[in-house]
């Protein structure tokens, strides 16, 4: 038997305990606070951990999880075109957490292990967005275009419900130290 796509947190909150919550955020954001008894399987895990989430799935249904909803209907999308259903969590742990409910830290720590992927990809888009319009003014208009290109990858993602940027953040070591648990 499926779940529904997606669950919201009034219907995810009282089936908590028959679901398997798979976050599919960076190890570092998974530490920086998850639902209760959740696994993370980082998204660019994802496709080498189905047989794992697939024996989870025979035994209790999947709730796929990420901050704010979108890695996370991007990771039921991959498990549904391999036969695995599995249901998102509408608006993530940020919904979560807004209604009032329990985040899980590793050893009990609140305290935030780096920023949110999405305030990651923001800072670097904006930092890249400034330093390509200082050295077009200072060295070589050319230099310029560096801000077209990180205009262009922004408008990329949006129509995509992809992020490059995400993916190349999500490797850097910041972001892989404090993982959880696998199913």
């Amino acid at each position: 038997m499926s779940v529904p796509t997606p669950l919201d947190v009034s219907q995810a909150h009282p089936r908590l305990t028959e679901l398997t919550v798979v976050d599919v955020r960076t190890p570092a954001e998974f530490a920086s606070g998850h639902l209760p008894d959740a696994v993370n399987v980082p998204l660019d895990r994802l496709t080498r951990s189905l047989p794992e989430l697939r024996r989870a799935a025979e035994h209790r249904p999947l709730l796929v999880v990420c901050a704010s909803g979108a890695r996370a209907e991007n990771a039921v999308a991959t498990l549904a075109s391999r036969g695995i259903p599995a249901s998102s969590l509408t608006g993530g742990t940020q919904a979560w957490a807004a209604e009032g409910h329990v985040l899980r830290y590793p050893g009990g720590s609140r305290k935030r292990a780096v920023w949110a992927m999405e305030r990651q990809v923001r800072f670097t888009a904006g930092v890249a967005v400034l330093l390509g319009l200082v050295l077009g003014l200072l060295l070589h208009p050319a230099l310029a275009l560096l801000s077209a290109a990180i205009g262009g990858g922004l408008v990329f993602s949006a129509l995509t419900g992809t992020c490059g940027m995400a993916v190349v953040l999500g490797r850097l070591p910041f972001n892989r130290r404090g993982g959880g648990s696998r199913p």
